[in-house]
């Protein structure tokens, strides 16, 4: 029945914005955690990426979150000479986290998620008025 895979398609991008929202959450905490010790790397940015497989059951291709990368850009230094994690010239490393970049991304992971819900909704509507109108 279509109305299955519809919600079933729409299942599947809801979980994926629901994760991509839990990795950009994750990045936004630690935005400016620097390292404990000159020698120790501070929060490395989290990449989620989204892959699509042909689901045969239902006929149709799906989206699922796939692996989580590390951005490999370089780390923001601050000059900091008074700070633990301060190295011999006073740079301090943090994290490779904009918190503009995260909260664009954000918006944009929430903004699928609703749509992804309003595909949901409208298709159980749909099917609550099917199943009226056979009642009738």
């Amino acid at each position: 029945m279509d109305f299955l895979k519809t919600l079933m398609v729409s299942a599947a991008g809801l979980k994926v914005q629901s994760g991509r929202m839990r990795i950009i959450a994750e990045n936004l905490a630690n935005a400016d955690s620097a390292a404990r010790t000159p020698n120790e790397d501070p929060y490395r940015r989290k990449v989620p990426t989204v892959t699509t497989s042909f689901d045969k059951a239902l006929g149709a291709e799906v989206v699922k979150l796939g692996r989580i990368e590390p951005d490999r850009s370089d780390f923001d230094s601050r000059y900091e000479p008074g700070h633990p994690a301060a190295d011999a010239k006073g740079m301090v490393r943090y994290p490779n986290v904009s918190t503009l970049i995260e909260s664009v991304d954000m918006r944009e992971a929430q903004r699928t998620y609703e749509a992804n819900l309003n595909v949901v909704t409208a298709t159980r509507s749909m099917l609550q008025k099917t199943i009226d109108i056979l009642r009738g």
